[in-house]
């Protein structure tokens, strides 16, 4: 699979799938009369239908149902599966795509898939088949919503927003924001105030391998400082509440990237309740800057993430085909946002 960076952003495709320009090659037409014969257009000869049906047949080309449906200028929806619609990135991933579809009068649906077990995800797969879902964009950032991706028929439409690096060994473009190396930015800041080294709270990982993760890690490893383990925070305020707790139990943290500023703010109350003060005893950075996160008490130093670009991006390219391709949406990279919830750490340390 290919892989590019356009505007901070990586996108991946399927490397063997034929292209419309593919079938025009094996036709010997141009490509916009392949598009006339996929319209069903009458401006194109019998003999020449003919030639660019059983190219299309020889080489096993499935046109894109929405992009064809956005060309004929018929009224067309879009279906956006996710296994939640709460959580800060999720609700502004699909924001983007709502903003990105209503000025072109196609409607939103979304099909949540209730989580990874196998009914779940074939009653979730089965609705978007249907051809009037019309195309799927499918925010994969969890295990449910990286299984309804894996399940999918070729044959239906679809784009996904994952995790930076996207899904291993699935033939479908993928459109990510590049978390790893905002992740190594945030451990770099911290290490730059003098600590030692950074703990992580994370939240779960589809791939396995989280980019926030590996980000925090590389910036580790380069600076020599020690790796301490991971500490599974869990999507849940309370599992990170938990994980603060016992980090707070041990007078050698000093600085606490988390995964992002759900965990974060639930573990800098685990700070506070264990007596530690944020910043002056330990750091705490969160990760995506929520709404409000500059007003918290210590405002929040964190990443910023552009989830609603994330979603017009998905939606951009579920609508480009060969002949019609959508311009590409600008992502802004990840960027660390210094407030008040950083300083360095006490002298008492040694550190």
């Amino acid at each position: 699979m290919a892989r590019s960076s356009p505007g901070g952003a990586a996108r991946r495709r399927s490397a063997g799938a034929p292209s419309i320009r593919d079938v025009a090659a094996a036709a010997g037409v141009s490509y916009q009369t392949v598009s006339r014969v996929l319209n069903d257009s009458p401006r194109v000869r019998p003999d020449t239908r003919r030639q660019v049906l059983e190219a299309i047949d020889r080489l096993g080309y499935r046109p894109n149902r929405a992009a064809r449906a956005l060309g004929l200028g018929r009224a067309h929806g879009v279906t956006v599966v996710t296994a939640d619609t709460t959580l800060y990135g999720y609700a502004s991933t699909l924001r983007g795509i709502e903003e990105a579809a209503r000025p072109l009068g196609l409607s939103v649906g979304i099909r949540v898939v209730e989580s990874e077990r196998p009914d779940d995800v074939r009653h979730a797969v089965e609705y978007v088949s249907d051809p009037s879902a019309g195309g799927v964009v499918v925010i994969a950032f969890d295990a449910a919503g990286a299984a309804v991706l894996r399940a999918l028929p070729l044959d239906v439409p679809a784009v996904a927003a994952t995790e930076a690096g996207g899904l291993p060994d699935v033939p479908r473009e993928m459109i990510f924001l590049d978390e790893r190396q905002a992740a190594s930015d945030a451990t770099r800041h911290l290490l730059s105030l003098g600590h030692r080294t950074v703990h992580h709270v994370a939240i779960p990982s589809e791939t396995g391998a989280s980019a926030r993760q590996a980000g925090w890690r590389d910036a580790l490893e380069r600076a020599g400082a020690p790796v301490p383990a991971v500490v599974p925070g869990g999507w849940e305020p309370r599992s990170a509440y938990r994980a603060g707790r016992a980090l707070a139990a041990d007078p050698l943290v000093t600085a606490v990237l988390c995964g992002n500023d759900t965990t974060a703010i639930a573990v800098r109350r685990a700070l506070y309740d264990a007596g530690r003060d944020v910043p002056g005893e330990v750091s705490v950075v969160g990760f995506d800057d929520v709404p409000g996160a500059e007003f918290w008490t210590p405002a929040l130093t964190t990443v910023r993430m552009d989830f609603a670009a994330l979603g017009r991006a998905c939606l951009a390219a579920l609508l480009s085909d060969d002949a019609d391709p959508a311009p590409r949406v600008k992502l802004d990279p990840p960027c660390l946002v210094v407030r008040e919830s950083t300083a360095p750490p006490p002298t008492r340390t040694g550190m």
